[in-house]
């Protein structure tokens, strides 16, 4: 399966879309570990049809890198459902890129959106000023 190219105007479509698992490869062309990583995340995109592999060209879209804190590339990160579940720099291992995806559609995504809101009635009840 082909990967799609992120950009500023497809994000939301793309990794907000109902039911969906994606991961991202933040990149750049001059970046040898990039390089190095393209075929295993390619590789991994043909063997895991149910799942979108999608690029960032952090050169190209600096906005959008920046809007996710990108520092060092390549950076991976997996999100379900339009929930960030993993986002790590470094070019992962045939063998860890694996893991991660066997990991991420493993997850309970009732249970991490329970913990996403108890989590936000927290903040709002723990916002108010002490004396």
């Amino acid at each position: 399966m082909a990967t799609v190219e992120l950009t500023s105007e497809n994000f939301n479509d793309v990794v907000g879309a109902p039911d969906a698992t994606v991961l991202v490869d933040f990149w750049a062309s001059w970046c040898g570990p990039c390089k190095q990583f393209a075929p295993v995340y390619d590789e991994a995109s043909d063997k895991h049809t149910d799942v979108t592999f999608a690029k960032v060209d952090t050169e190209a879209q600096q906005e959008l890198a920046g809007a996710f804190g990108i520092s060092s590339i390549p950076t991976v990160m997996a999100v379900r459902d339009g929930v960030v579940l993993y986002s790590q720099p470094g070019a992962l291992p045939a063998e860890a890129l694996e893991d991660l995806i066997t990991q991420v559609k493993g997850v309970d995504m009732d249970e991490v959106r329970a913990a996403v809101a108890e989590q936000e009635k927290q903040q709002e009840g723990g916002s108010e000023p002490t004396a």
